[in-house]
């Protein structure tokens, strides 16, 4: 016998599944945000172009971005009000030394630091004790060979001032430091209280260079010289002294009046060669006749045909540049046309930190490009190693091209693109955070990211961005550490999570 359930149950037993469907979908998407670890089969290049193209959107963030570069997980740390010292290029002089893993420091460049090895604390005390109240210690950057696994330091450097510190009861210090300027290591040594040492040389930076204005942008004052190509030849044999009244009467300076005198001379002298040939040639042909060449009259007028070659030979010299190269050879190493290109690239890639203010500081400008920009720790010393400003601001030029897949370095797993990178402090893309046990990493943040998976509970102290907790990220595929996870304690604070990846897990690009 069949029984049938009562029509209110079978609503309520429909609306109690509904409820449960619901939640299970509610969790599966909080598990999802939580994780944000995404797989994707195959690793053909197709699908590392079809991966991780979703663009971001930074007008809806409401972080401020100004928190992050204080450094307030150092605590309160104060003002050295140490005078700034700036050295002559070529000095030697010997500074207190801190070698550090995965740090490449450039001038003008902030570097957090939480000192707890007793020999750099030695160091760091050296520095603040020096009669002459400069601060000064130097910065240099080491890491394993990855051929031997000994350990190599870098011979390029920079000196860095410390600008806030904090003695703590444990004995560390934490600090906060400005790059200055570079330098070659000499040597390096052990000083007698302990505190590592080195022997630097300041480095002598070159000046910005700028293409002549003479060399591209003037022509040669021939081109002027339409007036006389329709006047007879026997009239345009002036004295040098017709001449100069001719063009220079115009002038605005002596300067330009005197360039153009040698120019006429020049190119008379040019000229009085090519008819002269022509007259010699002639008279060849007469002297000659049975040669098979025509007979041409003796005669004072040139040709028709000599008067082309005459018109041809001035139209060709009349638009020659000064210029030995061509005008893109003088641009390559023009800092300052370099210096706009780049600061153009920064700004459709990044937006933010505008450069605009640096394009007539080429100097300056390559400086901070190289601190920002989001690329593997290797290539960063590579762009502090560059002599000339012109070599570094086209190395960084070809960089910011090639800028867009974000690997793993041991796997070489695609991670993001450039697309997913995110500005979470007012520094750039790019900064240095000390964490509570002295490391110091160098991390870029993203929006999105792939292959990654996190590992153990978010921790709220001592995190980088105020307003977020902190979990380890690795990579899914070899287990490295990769950076952090960083999710928002405040549900109105965007972005919700972000991601923050360390510079020296990251694969060289080209």
């Amino acid at each position: 016998m069949t029984i049938s359930l009562p029509i209110a149950g079978v609503l309520a037993r429909k609306t109690m599944d509904d409820e449960i469907s619901y939640q299970i979908e509610q969790i599966r998407q909080i598990e999802s945000e939580e994780l944000l670890v995404e797989e994707v089969d195959g690793e053909t290049s197709e699908d590392d172009d079809n991966v991780l193209r979703e663009p971001t959107s930074p007008s809806e963030f409401n972080y401020d971005t100004s928190l992050a570069a204080l450094h307030s997980y150092l605590g309160d740390i104060e003002d050295t009000h140490n005078r700034l010292s700036f050295l002559d290029g070529g000095a030697v002089i010997v500074v207190p030394l801190l070698y550090l893993k995965g740090v490449v420091l450039f001038p003008e460049a902030t570097l957090p630091l939480r000192v707890v090895q007793s020999n750099f604390v030695a160091a760091i005390e050296k520095a603040l004790r020096h009669s002459n109240g400069y601060y000064t210690i130097g910065v240099i950057r080491v890491h394993k060979d990855p051929h031997n696994l000994r350990i190599k330091f870098a011979t390029t450097g920079t000196t860095a001032e410390i600008r806030q510190y904090r003695r703590l009861e444990d004995g560390s210090v934490n600090l906060v430091t400005r790059g200055q300027q570079r330098f070659r290591l000499r040597r390096r040594f052990i000083d007698v209280d302990g505190s590592p040492c080195g022997e630097v040389q300041i480095i002598q930076e070159d000046i910005p260079l700028r293409t002549p204005r003479d060399t591209i942008g003037r022509l040669t004052p021939l081109r002027r010289f339409r007036a006389l190509s329709s006047v007879p030849l026997q009239t345009k044999s002036l004295n040098i002294s017709q001449t100069e009244h001719y063009w220079c009467g115009n002038g605005n300076n002596d300067d330009d009046n005197v360039d153009e005198v040698v120019d006429i001379q020049l190119e008379r002298s040019r000229l009085h060669d090519f008819v002269g040939s022509l007259h010699t040639r002639r008279d060849e042909e007469h002297m000659h006749p049975n040669q098979g060449v025509e007979k041409i009259s003796i005669s004072d007028r040139p040709s028709c045909k000599d008067n082309g070659w005459i018109n041809h030979a001035i139209s060709q010299t009349r638009d020659v540049s000064r210029a030995y190269l061509p005008n893109w050879v003088y641009q390559m190493y023009d800092s300052y046309t370099l210096a706009q290109k780049v600061a153009e690239q920064w700004k459709q890639i990044f937006k933010v930190p505008s450069m605009d203010a640096f394009v007539m500081k080429p100097d300056l400008l390559s400086f901070h490009i190289a601190s920002k920009i989001p690329v593997s720790e290797s290539i960063r010393q590579e762009l502090l190693d560059i002599d000339g400003i012109s070599y570094r601001l086209r190395r960084e030029t070809k960089l910011l091209e090639s800028l867009d897949r974000i690997r793993c370095k041991t796997c070489k797993t695609l991670i993001a693109r450039r697309s997913n990178m995110l500005v979470m402090s007012r520094e750039g893309p790019l900064g240095a955070y000390a964490n509570p046990h002295g490391h110091v990493h160098e991390i870029m943040t993203l929006l999105k990211a792939h292959e990654l998976a996190v590992v153990g509970n978010p921790v709220r102290e001592y995190s980088w961005f105020p307003g977020y907790d902190w979990s380890i990220a690795e990579c899914a595929r070899c287990g490295c550490q990769m950076g952090w996870l960083f999710t928002s304690t405040n549900t109105k604070l965007k972005p919700r999570s972000f991601w923050g990846i360390r510079c020296s897990q990251l694969a060289d690009t080209t």
